[in-house]
Formats: C-alpha cells, sequence, structure tokens
C-alpha cells in the first residue's frame, strides 16, 4: 500500500508525495485515516483519494522507518504520475523507504494557475520534499523530466544526495522544433476521451506518434486520466506541461551533469529517446557514471519492463548502499 504525506514545494505549493510499504501499527486516532494511492479511476474528479490525506507530520516512522534507514526519492517525467513508480517502490520499500513524489503541476499536487513551472521551482520541490520527508542522504531515481531534476539538485545540493538513477533523458538542448511539435501533438488529442478504453487504444495505437501498438503506453495514459462531466480528460493542464517544458528543452545540461559527484547510473530503453551515443558520452562526463541499457524497452523503461528496469537498477542500488 502507500500513504500520502503532504509537503510544501517552493512558492507554498502543496505536493503529494506517497510512500510504499507497510506502516507500523499504531493507534488510528493518532495518525488519522490511511490513504491508498490512486489508480487511473479512483477518487473522485479534481478531489482526494479515498480515506483523506494525511500531513506532513503524519509520515511513518518509528520501527517501519528505521528498518527502511535509505531514503529512495522517485522522480516521475512530464505528464506522470507517483503511482507510475508502483511496481519499482514496491520492491525498493522491502528494504529501503521508497517515497514517489507527484511533482506540481501533476497527480495529486497542487495545479495553480500562476505558480512557477520553472527548472529551480522543481528543483526546489524535490529538495523540500528530502528534507521535509527526513529522506537524506537519498537516492534520487528520476524518469526523464524527474531525471534532470534529480542531477540537478545533486548538483545543487550534494549532501543530500547519495546517489542518482536517470532514466532516459537527454542533457543534449532538444530545440524550438521539439516545442512546436508537442504544442501540435497536445491540439492532436480528441478529448474528452468517451472511456477509459477509448484513451487506452488511441494512446497505444491510434497516435500518430505511436510507430507500432504499445499497451504499456495506452495504460500509462490511462493512469494520468481522470473522469469528468463529459468524459475523461487529463489530471493535468497541457498548457503548463508545455510552460515546464520549454524551461530545459533551448538549454543544453552538460554542465551541471559534470558537477554531480555521487555514483550515477543513466538508463536508456534500446528503443528511448535517448541514444547509445549520447548516454555514453553522459557517462563519461559525470564523474562517476555508469551506464546499462534495457532491450525491447521505449521511453517509459520502467513501465515497458519492469522486471528488465529492476535487472538493470538494482546491482547498481546494491552497490550504493553498501558504502
Amino acid at each position: 500500500m502507500a500513504r500520502r504525506i503532504d509537503v510544501t514545494g517552493a512558492g507554498g505549493v502543496r505536493l503529494a508525495a506517497w510512500e510504499f510499504g507497510d506502516p507500523p501499527k499504531k493507534d488510528p486516532a493518532e495518525n488519522g485515516p490511511e490513504a491508498v494511492i490512486p489508480s487511473q479511476s479512483a477518487g473522485t474528479p479534481g478531489g482526494e483519494p479515498a480515506g483523506g490525506a494525511t500531513g506532513a507530520d503524519g509520515g511513518w516512522s518509528g520501527s517501519a522507518a528505521a528498518e527502511r534507514t535509505t531514503g529512495v526519492l522517485l522522480l516521475h517525467g512530464l505528464m506522470g504520475r507517483a503511482s507510475h513508480w508502483a511496481s519499482t517502490a514496491r520492491w525498493l520499500s522491502e528494504r529501503h523507504r521508497a517515497v514517489a513524489l507527484d511533482q506540481r503541476g501533476h497527480g495529486r499536487s497542487d495545479k495553480p494557475p500562476r505558480a512557477a513551472f520553472t527548472r529551480e521551482a522543481y528543483v526546489e520541490d524535490a529538495e523540500a520534499a528530502l528534507e521535509q520527508l527526513g529522506l537524506a542522504p537519498a537516492v534520487l531515481v528520476g524518469h526523464a523530466m524527474g531525471a534532470l531534476t534529480a542531477w540537478q539538485l545533486a548538483a545543487k545540493r550534494p549532501d543530500l544526495i547519495s546517489g542518482v538513477i536517470i532514466c532516459d533523458m537527454r542533457a543534449s538542448a532538444l530545440g524550438a522544433a521539439s516545442q512546436r511539435e508537442w504544442a501540435d501533438w497536445f491540439t492532436s488529442w480528441p478529448l474528452p476521451f468517451a472511456t477509459l478504453a477509448d484513451v487506452r487504444k488511441w494512446f497505444g495505437e491510434d497516435d500518430p506518434w505511436v510507430e507500432r501498438p504499445n499497451p504499456a503506453r495506452g495504460e500509462f495514459y490511462a493512469e494520468v486520466m481522470q473522469e469528468s462531466a463529459d468524459g475523461w480528460r487529463p489530471v493535468f493542464e497541457p498548457e503548463q506541461m508545455l510552460k515546464s517544458r520549454e524551461t530545459w528543452v533551448y538549454d543544453a545540461h552538460w554542465e551541471e551533469l559534470a558537477q554531480v559527484g555521487c555514483p550515477t547510473l543513466v538508463v536508456r530503453g534500446l528503443n528511448g529517446e535517448l541514444g547509445r551515443a549520447e548516454a555514453q558520452e553522459m557517462v563519461r562526463v559525470l564523474p562517476r557514471g555508469e551506464y546499462a541499457e534495457v532491450a525491447d524497452a521505449g521511453h517509459l523503461v520502467h513501465y515497458d519492463q519492469p522486471e528488465g528496469w529492476r535487472a538493470a537498477i538494482e546491482p547498481f542500488l546494491d552497490g550504493v548502499l553498501a558504502h
């Protein structure tokens, strides 16, 4: 199961963190009700998951936290949500304290219209989560945008980070054409979707960006939809996603990568967006970089091939945590 813990991010934005594992048995009156992490159809539109939420003081402590002394913070990519890490977090929680964060504008976290969606805001949010949850020094595991946040935070606050796993994120600039393509792609979505089956089919088969049927991709996007009065719509605002993305696509991020002093693993899916040559150059630039790849995986490596993903990152985690 997973319990929600609220975190205060940059500018006072409320963020939802989800801690996986079995909490210690305590008096229910002491910590309040437990909240289970929502699936694609859980909760009410725009509302809270069933069962309510705990505050920052409602996190798991005592014996359970003591047994999982190493913190792992999981950061999803653009449009993602904490629940996308569920399978990874469950096996991590057997030995570590695993927390997945809904980043600003995503999942159950706040989406204020005037909030900052800068790189600095995302990094400060992750920094706040580590400090408020007592996870540091932690291993950061990031996918795509979340991976960029991870290595930028590791460069900024090395005292908080013991290791970084970068999943399918490029360090080079993607350029203006890429941003225009994304803007056009958002407008092509046939919103609202009548059913979740329609969501799965469009993103898994009918989306022009899909080269061949990909059921995992369909499931990934079904998990970021919520039911509204006229059908199924994304839990995020596409405009906020574009605003978030434009803060990194025009710049390269090699300099910050070179400042990451802790052990860092660069993971790519063989059919993902990060090419082998660039991934290996990232490893070369990193002071303590390592490389892994996952066969038969696209950009959504941990979602496409959860077993291959685990096999790729578990030896690295064991090595980091042994020191």
